[in-house]
């Protein structure tokens, strides 16, 4: 199978998360569902560089229980260790197709202080409004998530929401696509930046008015997915390609 397109999207995914500050250095993995057998992921070799300079050629097919999905595939590169994550996340739900673990400081300090992420505005982010409204749940574990059991853990705390922070680690966030998981993990970040600086200004984080939700209509995926990615995607411009 030719999976170009697929492997230079999930690259650009995993240089996206970087620009934006939601990994750093080494860590984090992007994922995509190939069909039930298979999915590409971000792996590392001894010429990595980090996952702000993510190569097509770093995100290998393989099984789900991580082996090389074809010949050739993990010639000089390794499965993340988090590898759990992504299996068991496109396992509780079909609609998962794409999954990103990133470590967001904004997020994993917010959480850390008791600041629980909430729709705290309305029309700056309403997809983020959205995501958050309800609440984001919070796996209470700060483990590298390694096997099985511990990624069954943390998908139970997600309880059907596309996204769960993973307490002292990071977050995991889950979609039909590698461009919606991303965008998710940035709005979740941005929500969590701006409670901060509320609280650390001495304000009151408080939920927007229920009234108020019957005017942040849903604008559609051409606005909140396709446009929105293609301005990630053009921030990047000077970094490899």
């Amino acid at each position: 199978m030719n999976l170009a397109s697929q492997r230079a999207l999930v690259a650009q995914g995993c240089r996206v998360a970087a620009s934006r500050g939601l990994v750093d250095g080494m860590l984090g993995h992007l994922s995509l569902r190939i069909d039930d057998g298979h999915l590409l992921i971000r792996c590392r070799s001894d010429t990595d560089t980090g996952v702000a300079f993510t190569r097509p050629s770093d995100i290998r097919l393989i099984t789900l229980d991580g082996k090389a999905g074809a010949p050739g595939e993990l010639d000089g590169y390794r499965v993340p260790n988090e590898l759990p994550i992504h299996v068991e996340t496109m396992r509780a739900d079909a609609g998962h197709r794409a999954v990103a673990h990133v470590h967001p400081p904004a997020v994993v300090a917010a959480d850390l202080a008791g600041i629980a992420i909430r729709p705290v505005y309305g029309a700056f982010d309403i997809p983020g409004a959205r995501l958050a409204r309800g609440g984001v749940p919070v796996y209470p574990r700060a483990v590298l998530i390694r096997n099985t059991q511990l990624a069954k853990e943390m998908v139970a705390a997600m309880g059907g929401r596309p996204l769960v922070i993973l307490r002292g680690h990071g977050i995991t966030s889950a979609a039909g696509s590698i461009e919606q998981s991303v965008l998710q993990a940035i709005s979740i970040d941005e929500l969590a930046r701006m409670s901060l600086r509320v609280r650390a200004a001495g304000g009151t984080l408080r939920d927007i008015e229920d009234a108020d939700w019957d005017h942040l209509p849903d604008l559609g995926s051409g606005f909140n997915t396709e446009s929105a990615w293609r301005h990630e995607v053009a921030r990047l411009d000077g970094q490899p390609s």
